[in-house]
């Protein structure tokens, strides 16, 4: 096992140290601020479609470098006070088991954790919409587990009529069927894991309701990207789209915007596409012309004000369409994605002017897999290559052999360099390591014997009790996290789940490890 540190360059994707390209507290004042004058207009009482992710956006972290990934949670705290939250989640997505890739989780156990999370951060969930519910047995038995939980569960049909047939979508058969929440806050913001979860139907059904009832409730729409206000080309709008490459979404001018001002603001095609028909809608519900006159205008979104670095957040976003495409290719390679999901962000790369090489992880982790292939020659087998980028710019290099998986390698060499111990001197004993491969072969009979990541920490915990360089070395995994990774084959569940827990941004190569179907 080895280190290799590379000196730090000018061009994309070196490592430089990052630059700090957004303010926080900038961004929550003018955002808190918007949302409030923006409940004012509707006789306080606002529905806020919540897009994109409450907590834990990462792809806005790593777009926008100095955004808190909770910033959202934080805006919220500053409107708890005023704030109801409804949390929506498409049954199809619950039966289909889709899962939150950052996270390796489906969407209905991201919803159970955003409901703990809301609760470690003093704030407390109204109710849960199942939206687009059919009876589906999977979306059932989360009904039932959250209601045995005291947690308010709504299931939504289908909205029938929508989108053509605005006259039934605005009657008691189409928004008036679905029943209606109570909620007592001017705001109420309505959010979900992942698009499509029904958070404007949810909306928009409230708000029929809400002008039954008298009350002259009103509609907004808060999505972080694309950010409006900066030029529709500009790579953190192109990011979005290679984020979104699988939807197939896309960023235009908004049209309506610009016939109704003469200003350029910048929306992505299904805001546009469907804008008529939700002016219509809205205009129906409110018996008036409704105030919006595009798109942008439903939006309060702020984060192009909280930008105080250009520089540093387009070359974060030319970084991020990298990511995305690895991260497709992957999803290709195990059936998830399209190959016109890839090509898609191929082109947005071309547009961007990078290539995969500009990840400076990269060609550190392929030449580390030749170097693994050239010490294996004779023996069967595929060879791995990994290469993390540490906070000072050093990137170090780990390969597989018969005792550790690339993955493991890599991160114990990089606790040794963090934590100055020479690379002769071993974190793990050789009896530790002979002990845990007994196990696997003669006990659990797998078939490959080499340690994992998770394997290899809980073995470094052991020995740390022991060992004080191992304590040394083990106490450096935290500085691990944020810091930007490369494997030349798709890792192993025991890998991935212990790049995750250490909070390593990952991309790999759309291989697999081994030559076997079935990966445990």
């Amino acid at each position: 096992m080895s280190t290799s540190p590379v000196p730090c360059r000018d061009s994309i994707g070196d490592c430089q140290m990052k630059r700090i390209g957004f303010d926080n507290e900038k961004y929550l004042n003018q955002q808190k601020s918007m949302i409030m004058e923006r409940v004012k207009l509707f006789n306080n009482k606002l529905y806020l479609e919540f897009g994109g992710k409450l907590m834990f956006d990462y792809h806005a972290a790593r777009v926008l470098p100095g955004y808190d990934p909770n910033v959202k949670m934080r805006l919220l705290q500053k409107l708890s006070d005023n704030a109801d939250i409804i949390l929506c989640i498409y049954a199809g997505d619950i039966e289909r088991k889709k899962v939150r890739a950052d996270f390796g989780i489906t969407y209905d156990a991201d919803a159970l954790k955003l409901i703990d999370d809301l609760k470690d951060w003093g704030i407390s969930i109204l109710a849960v919409v199942i939206t687009r519910y059919e009876n589906q047995p999977a979306a059932s038995i989360f009904k039932n587990k959250l209601e045995r939980q005291n947690i308010k569960v709504y299931t939504h049909r289908y909205t029938k009529g929508y989108p053509t047939d605005v006259d039934l979508v605005v009657s008691d058969e189409g928004y008036g069927a679905n029943e209606y929440i109570e909620t007592k806050s001017p705001l109420v913001v309505v959010t979900g894991p992942g698009p499509g979860s029904g958070k404007m139907a949810t909306c928009l059904s409230q708000v029929y309701h809400d002008h039954k009832r008298n009350i002259q409730s009103g509609y907004a729409k808060f999505e972080t990207f694309p950010i409006w206000n900066i030029p529709l080309k500009h790579p953190v709008n192109i990011a979005y789209e290679a984020a979104t490459a699988d939807i197939g979404d896309f960023n235009l001018i908004d049209p309506f915007h610009q016939e109704a001002y003469g200003s350029i603001a910048v929306n992505y095609n299904r805001d546009v596409d469907t804008f008529p028909v939700l002016r219509r809608i809205l205009e129906r519900i409110m018996g008036g012309k409704s105030m919006y006159k595009s798109p942008t205008d439903m939006g309060v979104n702020c984060a192009g004000f909280g930008i105080v670095d250009d520089e540093a957040v387009r070359e974060a976003a030319r970084q991020e369409a990298i990511r995305r495409y690895f991260r497709y290719s992957c999803e290709y390679a195990v059936g998830f994605a399209s190959r016109e999901t890839v090509q898609r962000v191929e082109l947005l790369m071309d547009e961007l002017a990078v290539k995969q090489e500009d990840r400076i992880v990269v060609a550190p982790a392929r030449r580390a897999a030749v170097e693994a292939k050239e010490q294996g020659k004779g023996n069967e087998g595929i060879y791995c290559g990994a290469a993390i980028e540490l906070k000072d710019g050093t990137i170090v290099t780990g390969k597989n052999s018969p005792l550790f998986h690339a993955a493991t390698s890599v991160i114990l060499n990089a606790i040794k360099k963090l934590a100055e111990i020479p690379d002769r001197i071993h974190l793990l004993s050789p009896q530790i390591i002979e002990s845990i491969k007994s196990m696997k072969g003669d006990v659990l009979g797998a078939k490959s014997l080499s340690l994992n990541l998770e394997e290899t920490l809980i073995a470094l915990s052991i020995g740390a009790a022991t060992n004080p360089t191992a304590h040394a070395a083990m106490e450096k995994l935290k500085e691990l996290a944020s810091c930007e990774m490369h494997m030349t084959h798709i890792p192993t569940p025991g890998d991935e789940a212990g790049l995750r827990k250490l909070g390593i941004n990952l991309t790999t190569e759309p291989f697999f490890s081994t030559k076997s179907l079935f990966i445990a």
